[in-house]
């Protein structure tokens, strides 16, 4: 049992946060208050949205707070009125620190990497990328430079060998989330000893930008197969062909009898196949521009190409 539950403002915007904001609920703490940003407006009709952290609270009947800005004196004066024992953060803003000093306990962050692996905004996209076959999550008291407050907890998780970003987000989410209870559960029982991050062994995870999505057919296959998995399902890996940009959501590296050079590409028996800088890939699911996201064996029959054609 504990020696008292504690008072917790929760911070978060996406679905990655929705399972801790869920297991904190149901935990012995209280959860006092969500914050989340502001309404955004999305769609083609420009409807006002609200993100999954705020749709989720609201079903549970907790009270949402959406500050214009973190720095507003209103809201400041808020959070020092609501007194939490911890701000708990999954996936939300840089916090001031005028905001992170405020509790006396501390403001806890949850990470999706093994710090001081991946410090950044796309820890687990660059850990496919890279080709990482282990990640895991950590909880870290925020200070004033991003992800190398101490260390809290760990957990590690095994990555698939053809493992997307979309199915190891999901995994790493539930993950994060019984660890982020485990850590809130030892803070209140005094249990944790906070440990420096040994920043020699410190990697950078920086945010994924348009650029960083095209493919590059002079890569080896293995680098391909990474990039393309490790942006699957968003943003998407892509390439061009025809002045049509082809998205990519799944491969898999084979032995082709046929020799292709980089960037050439071949169907066979329905099957689509792409030549790398030192083997080949086969397209397994595409999104062609235009078009709805398919299989390859059904998106090559749309495809009106006979012989070795090349990605431009």
């Amino acid at each position: 049992m504990l020696n008292e539950p504690l008072r917790i403002v929760f911070m978060g915007t996406p679905d990655f946060a929705v399972p801790s904001l869920v297991e904190i609920f149901q935990s012995q703490h209280r959860l006092i208050s969500v914050v989340t940003p502001p309404d955004k407006r999305s769609g083609r009709g420009l409807c006002v949205s609200a993100c999954a952290v705020k749709k989720v609270a609201e079903k549970m009947d907790i009270p949402v707070v959406q500050p214009e800005k973190l720095l507003d004196s209103e809201f400041i004066r808020w959070l020092n009125s609501a007194k939490p024992d911890l701000i708990i953060v999954v996936s939300f803003q840089i916090l001031p620190p005028e905001i992170f000093t405020i509790p006396h306990k501390g403001t806890v962050n949850l990470h999706a990497s093994l710090l001081p692996e991946y410090r950044g905004a796309a820890p687990i996209q660059r850990a496919i990328m890279s080709g990482e076959n282990e990640t895991g999550a950590t909880t870290f008291l925020i200070d004033e430079t991003v992800d190398t407050g101490k260390i809290l907890l760990q957990d590690k998780i095994q990555i698939g060998e053809n493992e997307t970003f979309g199915a190891l987000h999901d995994r790493l989410s539930q993950l994060g989330a019984k660890l982020l209870v485990k850590t809130i559960d030892g803070i209140a029982e005094s249990t944790i000893v906070p440990k420096s991050q040994d920043s020699s062994k410190a990697s950078r995870a920086p945010k994924i930008k348009p650029k960083t999505c095209r493919i590059r057919w002079e890569k080896s296959a293995i680098e391909i197969h990474n990039k393309i998995r490790g942006l699957s399902p968003i943003p998407a890996a892509f390439t061009f062909w025809n002045n049509k940009r082809i998205k990519i959501f799944l491969s898999q590296i084979v032995d082709s009898a046929t020799k292709l050079l980089q960037g050439e590409w071949m169907i066979e028996n329905e099957r689509w196949f792409v030549g790398c800088a030192d083997g080949t890939i086969e397209i397994l699911e595409v999104q062609i521009e235009g078009k709805k996201r398919m299989t390859a064996n059904h998106a090559v029959r749309g495809i009106k190409a006979n012989g070795i054609q090349s990605f431009d």
